[in-house]
């Protein structure tokens, strides 16, 4: 298979990581009881002025869009915009869809939930990756992606919103808090407070101390 050929690392394609660039790790699996596909990019050293302010600006878009509030029915296509509008606002774009249906020990990519012009009306129940992105041809790639679940919001008329069901912290090293509006940074930190609760007791139960205390850096407020 030459697509899978082209995923694996060889000795002809596969170069040493530095911590001069930036990482982007799409990770996925299948299990039992769902399917996983979360993206997350990283910086272990110094960002550019660029790569942190694109890197804010996709966050930026993921947290719009997670936390939207919009009617029932409501096509993917008609809120497409909220993950790109952080870009758009200073002359960036990225050319991929903004989220995928992912099935439930199905496929990872499945039809017909979207923000395609050609998928369905969102319904509660529904799971979907929100995955805005940026990228500089030849110099760096940036993708966060977290699954979503449809749900019902607490308004009066029947409204929808977005549960994110991911529970990985972002990089504070490609964060830019000044570019973050107050409701933003609220969203942060009720994540935050979220990922420790239901992945915090897990790594204890498992004795996993050293990855306890990075998660605890990580979800600092």
């Amino acid at each position: 298979d030459p697509l899978s050929c082209s995923r694996s690392p060889s000795n002809g394609t596969s170069r040493r990581l530095s911590v001069d660039e930036m990482y982007l790790a799409d990770t996925g699996g299948q299990y039992l009881d769902g399917t996983t596909d979360i993206t997350r990019t990283v910086h272990w050293g110094v960002p550019t002025p660029l790569q942190k302010q694109a890197y804010t600006r996709v966050l930026m878009g993921n947290i719009d869009l997670s936390r939207l509030v919009f009617p029932s029915s409501t096509a993917g296509k008609n809120v497409d915009s909220f993950a790109r509008r952080a870009l758009w606002d200073v002359g960036l774009n990225y050319g991929h869809g903004t989220g995928h249906g992912i099935g439930n020990f199905l496929s990872v990519h499945e039809w017909p939930v979207g923000f395609q012009s050609n998928n369905v009306a969102l319904t509660a129940g529904m799971f979907t990756s929100i995955e805005p992105g940026y990228y500089q041809d030849g110099e760096f790639g940036i993708r966060i992606e977290d699954i979503a679940l449809v749900v019902e919001a607490q308004t009066k008329k029947p409204f929808l919103t977005f549960e994110v069901v991911s529970l990985v912290p972002y990089d504070r090293n490609l964060i830019d808090l000044s570019l973050l509006s107050p409701e933003q940074i609220r969203y942060l930190n009720t994540y935050y407070e979220t990922i420790r609760a239901r992945v915090g007791p897990e790594l204890l139960r498992q004795q996993l101390d050293e990855e306890h205390e990075w998660l605890w850096r990580n979800t600092e407020p």
